[in-house]
């Protein structure tokens, strides 16, 4: 695995040499070219004028920051230049906090920290294991491409997962939802509710989370590739029952396939290694 950012976690006066490497393989995912219709030659992206269709390089392109309809203020590479930030190469940690105080909603995207090199392996093991221990994540800045990030800290089985956060002011308020004010509940169905998700409780690991989408488009790819005949099976609307009966016939459903199965026995296990034989 190749390392994207090598650097060092540093705490007080405890200084770690680490590695990051992208904890997202990013080849299981389909990735497609944009061809013309006629002759499947390659399109290049072209930057074009809006208003008078003019086709523009790079250097005919600045940034500007609209501050009112149709009024903008350009920022040049100068403006840009004045508020780099130096990067320290120090992921540095602010403070270590229970890990239910970060709110879902401001993790962003994952790595692995790895240890860099023999002499960083026992501290960065001995990091690993308080964390683990205490119940804590470590909550620290690290500035990448002049750019200051939020990350946080986390063990992993036997290492240290990093997290880029988004800042809290970059959240949108739940409330702000339309409806919400409107929910009620009411009692009986939420007993029997509650039940239901007592019958479907189960370990994470045991819920198979799979990418159909993408395991089907790599099945339509290969057909097409064979020049097999696609053929695909349309979904049914699903039938829109009251929610108490909803309900019921879902806690029973759940009970009938928790239910181990039945031996076969007697008649029943002559009559079904007799068939067995007979294939």
């Amino acid at each position: 695995m190749r390392a994207i950012w090598k650097g060092h976690i540093r705490f007080s006066m405890v200084t770690i040499p680490i590695r990051i490497y992208s904890a997202i393989d990013t080849e299981q995912s389909v990735k497609f070219n944009l061809l013309s219709k006629e002759n499947h030659n390659p399109v290049k992206y072209e930057k074009k004028d809006k208003v008078t269709d003019e086709v523009l390089t790079t250097d005919d392109i600045v940034k500007g920051y609209q501050y009112e309809p149709g009024q903008f203020v350009i920022i040049e590479q100068e403006d840009f230049e004045k508020i780099k930030l130096k990067s320290t190469k120090v992921i540095e940690i602010e403070g270590f906090v229970d890990a239910n105080e970060v709110h879902p909603t401001l993790f962003d995207t994952p790595y692995f920290a790895g240890p860099d090199g023999d002499i960083a392996v026992k501290t960065y093991g001995l990091l690993c294991e308080t964390l683990r221990e205490s119940g804590k994540v470590g909550v620290g800045k690290v500035v990448l491409r002049d750019k200051e990030n939020i990350v946080l800290l986390t063990p992993h089985e036997k290492g240290i997962l990093l997290y880029k956060l988004r800042y809290a002011k970059s959240i949108r308020d739940i409330n702000t939802v339309p409806k919400l004010d409107d929910v009620q509940v009411e009692k009986e169905q939420l007993a029997l509710a509650k039940t239901l998700v007592d019958s479907m409780t189960k370990k994470f690991d045991d819920i198979q989370l799979e990418d159909k989408y993408n395991d089907a488009l790599r099945e339509v790819i290969d057909a097409k590739i064979e020049g097999k005949e696609i053929v695909t099976v349309g979904e049914e609307e699903p039938e829109v029952v009251d929610i108490m009966t909803a309900l019921k016939a879902s806690i029973e459903k759940a009970q009938d396939d928790k239910k181990p199965m039945k031996k076969a026995t007697g008649k029943a296990k002559e009559k079904k290694a007799k068939e067995k034989k007979a294939s």
